[in-house]
């Protein structure tokens, strides 16, 4: 028995292989200007993308870095504390 959101899955998969089944005729049917331009759109696309990943990345690095900065002093900070009630 096929149950709703199975059905729902069905149904998106055979939108997604219709919609690439549009993209590729209109693809194969498009002037060169158009293939030029859309291959320019999708490089456009792929340089912001790297930019973003690149720019994410730094930015976990950073925080990750200050974290264990931040660690590092308070184990420090634990272990002195403890040095001075043994002592």
């Amino acid at each position: 028995m096929i149950t709703r959101n199975q059905n729902a899955g069905i149904a998106a998969a055979l939108l997604g292989l219709a919609g690439g089944l549009f993209a590729w005729w209109r693809y194969n049917n498009a002037t060169p200007e158009e293939k030029a331009r859309l291959k320019n759109k999708v490089n456009e696309l792929g340089t912001k993308l790297k930019d973003t990943y690149t720019e994410v990345e730094d930015t976990v690095s950073d925080n990750v870095a200050t974290l264990k900065n931040k660690l590092a002093k308070e184990q420090q900070k634990a272990a002195d504390q403890a040095e001075k009630i043994a002592s």
